[in-house]
């Protein structure tokens, strides 16, 4: 007995170097579930929460002055970041991400697109909205994501349609991409209060929050819950105080009960501050499910 616990203690130590019935490869087994969960692979968009970001391009990380965010694109992408309202101007010639005044932060509207690109090519099976404040012109959009091999990614909603995670994951078609201009394109570049109805945004007090409606329609596809605070001026303080489950969870339950329908994209500042993961784990039920 003393030589077989003998033999099992070194055989854990050193590693066995026996493989698994049947599989031959070595290879790391491919990831399964969509956004991370398989209970979600059977539901349609307009039943799945989206933890999101505001102004997600504007973060402390890079020296943004009055950032939005602590952290960029990349960081939260692999957070678990899944929903992001970009902000795109022409300024110096070329295309960037910033708010309102460049000047006070940028990004290269290539570069941050690239950094999109290069996760969802590394994780073909996360499906990510996007919400464009877009003051360049769709064809320069168009341009812009094809330029950074996202063309093929754009889902194109029509009218009546409410596709699964599964589905997209499957066609390939990830990117649900919505313009605040109004401008579409029929081929995955939609009018985002076409695709979205949403709540106000103006906050400067948690007691201020409110489930009204704003801009889109009540019978559009999806519905976005702004949830956000600033005096005038964003801080992780603010994030905090908004993000933690008891404010946060609160509202998104009274606003979906109030719209008669699951919050689709929960958009906060701070993500990083609160509890925004573990509320959209209790939103979709995937802790109970899984």
């Amino acid at each position: 007995m003393r030589v077989s616990l003998l033999l099992l203690t070194t055989m854990v130590a050193c590693g066995s170097t026996e493989k698994p019935p049947g599989d031959d490869s070595g290879a790391v087994p491919e990831a399964t579930g969509c956004n991370g969960h398989e209970v979600l692979c059977d539901r349609p968009v307009s039943e799945v929460t989206f933890p999101g970001t505001h102004n997600s391009m504007s973060n402390a990380d890079a020296g943004w002055l009055g950032p939005n965010q602590q952290h960029g694109l990349t960081q939260q992408l692999h957070d678990g970041i899944r929903a992001m309202m970009l902000d795109t101007y022409v300024w110096e010639d070329g295309l960037w991400l910033c708010h309102g005044y460049c000047d006070l932060g940028a990004q290269p509207l290539d570069e941050g697109l690239g950094e999109l690109a290069d996760f969802l090519d590394d994780h073909p099976r996360e499906v990510v909205q996007i919400i464009f404040q877009d003051a360049i012109s769709i064809e320069d959009t168009r341009a812009a994501l094809e330029a950074a091999g996202l063309g093929h990614r754009l889902y194109a909603w029509e009218d009546g349609a409410d596709p699964t995670l599964g589905e997209l994951i499957d066609a390939q078609t990830t990117l649900i991409v919505g313009l605040e201009s109004g401008a579409s394109d029929g081929t995955g570049l939609h009018g985002a209060w076409d695709l979205w109805v949403d709540t106000p945004y103006s906050f400067t007090e948690v007691g201020d929050f409110t489930c009204d409606q704003n801009r889109g329609d009540l019978d559009n596809p999806l519905f976005l819950v702004n949830h956000w605070l600033g005096d005038p001026l964003p801080s992780a303080e603010n994030g905090l105080e908004a993000n933690v489950a008891e404010v946060l969870e609160t509202r998104a339950r009274a606003c979906s009960e109030a719209f008669g329908r699951p919050v689709n994209f929960l958009g906060v500042d701070f993500y990083d501050q609160g509890d925004l993961f573990a509320v959209v784990d209790r939103l979709n039920g995937v802790a109970e499910a899984e």
